[in-house]
């Protein structure tokens, strides 16, 4: 371990003595009052839009930030009662778009398009981002700050307007912002505010302010400010009702389950208790209309993260969810009505209370409550986060979290540590002004009927990030009876074998363990025109059972070449040696037996220009694969009509291969995907994936229709199948059909 602490320490000081930090200049844009409602049409004729101060002078964020933007944004912004306008105005030397979709929520990451970034507290901790594209496809987000980057949650909705008119040498973007969505103190009349361009054409992103090009573009740290010239509304009664109602046909033969008809009704609510705290209530939930989780081949013997997409946990999730560094987290929401294959369990009701209380203070309170269903008992899930800002950018925050299962007699004599299970920890967060230097640490504990000692986890870390170089090293411990009912830890429960003999059954064996983990990256930037950056990294990460012996270590060696037609380049090296103590078992006949293992593999990837209409993806991944070899090869292919259609095919093989009396094995995962946008209202996505180690063939076919601002109708079909047989496991039809009511 000491040696790559060390190591680490040079690297540091090599990269403080190359930096090179300033705080952004001040950028101020003026908010003038308007006495009438404006049109949100795009012609920007209203006479308030000849009076309002325009800015520009954008600088270039990627691929660098030392030169002003090649292309002129002059950004105006204007206000009434209800309402906060932009007026963004882009100019370009043709009137030629990367315009992937027209669905919304589509990223300008990946197309034309402007972004507005607002933090209407002003406490450099959270905020608010509302993107458009040239084609008026709108998109909005939260973003927080969190341990060594910041986070930014794309699955947050609401009702805002926007309209576009596209010239011949520019667009012309319109927005009105009610102030009833955003969350703020009408006595702060200074609002962090950034604007970001992305111009895709040329692969370039811009900003209003200078953000170092190692952080991005929305990082709370490189804010300009927005000055209002008057006061600012009091929002009173802000309230939202979200009613639903849904019907669907269901076949589920793989557990003798004849074809159902059910008729189901729900709601969501959203409540603004004062102008920066926000009460989310739900009455029996659904979330049939949620995309499915993209399958992965798995080859090493711990559970896969997956996302959470249900968008009611989405507002406000970093208060709950940023404790600990991924994949450890003590709070995860996906672990509250999915049961552990991920198939829903009924949410009777829940509700979500998040905010601001003060300028510096947030606060998170979360209780749900699921019902019975099968062998799965009622859950109520209690959550409450307490965040509180210190110095200019850092932050100390703290959780309690309360799983209560409603167990039978029989059922809690049989597996008493169901109970109940609890969850507390402290956490901080320290960064410098221009958040180049960071430090964070934390201590949970858990608490389970029975179980007094080795049930800690322990965090500390620190990283610097700078323009050649980041570099992050983080060290944990995690006791063996450390349990996250609502968490998420995929290293302390191994999956293992019972012996030398599939007939003997799988099981997963509890470790407590103590892991370092550092990750180092060079950033070298040519004057070669073609080539954007050229990248070296070094990820190592070493592991130790907790009483000290052993366990597994790799380190990572890779060179990335980001090229100026967006396409690149990866090749890896990866040096691995496990300590198993238990039999794993392998995609093969026979289970392999505990031991140490030394093995290597190299990997290549090739990414084309991911602007074209007709872009493909490669990749080989060859060597050593414990105690036999591995050849894995990845493909995909896009073929798209922009902005109205995509048509994606993506495919994995791993052949595996074993000495004798293991056996080989072959694994395919297929998943073509086609997205066909209508318009700006009418979407259909289809999805197939056929996984040959879950032996599933899934088809998820999705009709949606938004027949008014974030009021949709959605048609699903589902349908899955076993790959050896094509027998048909379950089937489904659903649709459903919700409102969004603003009172």
């Amino acid at each position: 371990m000491l040696r790559y602490i060390i190591v680490l320490l040079c690297c540091l000081c090599w990269a403080h003595s190359h930096a090179q930090f300033s705080t952004p200049e001040a950028h101020e844009l003026y908010v003038l009052k308007s006495s009438t409602p404006l049109i949100i049409d795009g012609a920007l004729d209203e006479p308030i839009w000849s009076q309002a101060q325009p800015v520009g002078d954008f600088w270039e964020k990627f691929p660098s930030d030392k030169v002003r933007a090649t292309l002129n944004t002059t950004v105006q912004a204007a206000y009434d009662d209800k309402f906060l306008y932009f007026a963004i105005t882009s100019y370009d030397s043709t009137d030629r778009y990367i315009a992937k979709s027209l669905k919304r929520d589509a990223s300008v990451r990946d197309q034309d398009g402007i972004v507005v970034i607002l933090d209407p507290i002003n406490n450099k901790s959270n905020g608010f981002g509302f993107s458009v594209t040239p084609y008026n496809v709108q998109s909005e987000y939260q973003f927080s700050a969190n341990t060594g980057s910041m986070d930014l949650s794309t699955a947050w909705d609401n009702k805002w307007i926007s309209n576009v008119k596209r010239y011949p040498d520019r667009y012309v973007v319109e927005m009105g912002i009610p102030f009833k969505t955003l969350r703020f103190d009408a006595k702060i009349k200074t609002w962090g505010v950034n604007f970001i361009r992305s111009d895709q054409k040329n692969n370039k992103f811009y900003t209003w302010t200078n953000v170092p090009v190692q952080f991005p573009g929305f990082d709370i740290g490189y804010l300009g400010s927005l000055v209002f010239e008057g006061e600012l509304p009091s929002v009173k009664g802000n309230a939202s009702l979200i009613p639903y109602v849904t019907g669907s046909l269901q076949r589920d033969p793989e557990n003798l389950i004849s074809t159902k008809a059910k008729i189901n009704a729900g709601f969501d609510a959203k409540l603004s208790l004062t102008p920066s705290l926000n009460l989310d209530l739900t009455a029996n939930p659904d979330f049939s209309q949620i995309e499915v989780d993209e399958q992965v081949t798995n080859l090493t013997r711990f559970d896969v993260f997956f996302p959470e997409r249900r968008t009611f946990f989405l507002e406000n999730d970093d208060i709950f969810s940023s404790y600990g560094p991924p994949p450890f987290r003590p709070f995860f929401s996906r672990k509250i009505g999915l049961d552990k294959d991920g198939n829903p369990i009924p949410i009777v009701f829940g509700g979500r209370l998040s905010g601001n209380l003060t300028e510096k203070l947030r606060v998170g309170l979360m209780n749900m409550q699921t019902a019975r269903k099968g062998d799965v008992a009622a859950q109520n899930y209690s959550a409450i986060s307490v965040h509180r800002r210190i110095f200019n950018r850092s932050l100390i925050k703290g959780y309690f979290l309360n799983h209560q299962s409603n167990l039978t007699a029989t059922e809690e004599k049989n597996n008493p540590l169901d109970k109940y299970g609890r969850n507390a920890g402290l956490d901080i967060q320290l960064s410098d002004k221009p958040g180049s230097w960071q430090a964070w640490g934390g201590y949970h504990t858990s608490f389970k009927p029975d179980i007094k000692d080795q049930k800690k986890f322990i965090q500390t870390g620190g990283g610097y990030f700078g323009r050649k170089l980041n570099s992050i090293v983080d060290y944990n411990i995690i006791d063996k009876n450390y349990y996250a009912d609502m968490g998420f830890v995929n290293r302390i429960e191994t999956f293992a074998s019972k012996g030398n003999n599939y007939d003997l059954g799988d099981t997963t064996f509890r470790n407590g363990f103590q892991l370092l983990y550092n990750q180092n990256d060079f950033f070298f930037y040519p004057k070669d025109k073609k080539i954007v950056r050229h990248s070296i990294g070094l990820e190592n990460v070493a592991t130790w059972f907790i009483d000290g012996s052993f366990s597994d270590r790799s380190h990572i060696l890779s060179y990335r070449m980001f090229r100026k037609n967006a396409s690149l380049l990866e090749m890896t090296l990866n040096v691995q040696q496990d300590n198993l103590r238990y039999y794993f078992p392998l995609p093969s006949d026979k289970p392999l037996e505990p031991g140490i293992y030394h093995y290597n593999n190299v990997g290549l990837l090739y990414e084309s220009d991911s602007r074209k209409n007709i872009l493909f993806t490669g990749g080989v991944r060859l060597g050593q694969y414990y105690n036999g070899t591995i050849h894995q090869y990845r493909a995909g292919v896009t073929v798209r009509q922009q902005p109205h259609w995509n048509i994606t095919l993506t495919a994995e093989f791993n052949d595996l291969q074993f000495p004798k009396g293991y056996g080989d094995t072959q694994l395919w995962l297929i998943s073509p995907k086609t997205e066909i946008n209508f318009s700006n209202n009418l979407f259909w996505t289809t999805f197939f994936q056929y996984n040959t180690q879950q032996t599933n063939f899934n088809i998820n076919s999705r009709i949606q229709w938004r027949y008014k601002p974030m009021s949709d109708l959605f048609l699903v079909y589902t349908d899955n199948y076993f790959t050896d047989t094509f027998i048909n496991r379950n089937r489904a039809i659903v649709f459903k059909l919700n409102y969004w009511l603003t009172v």
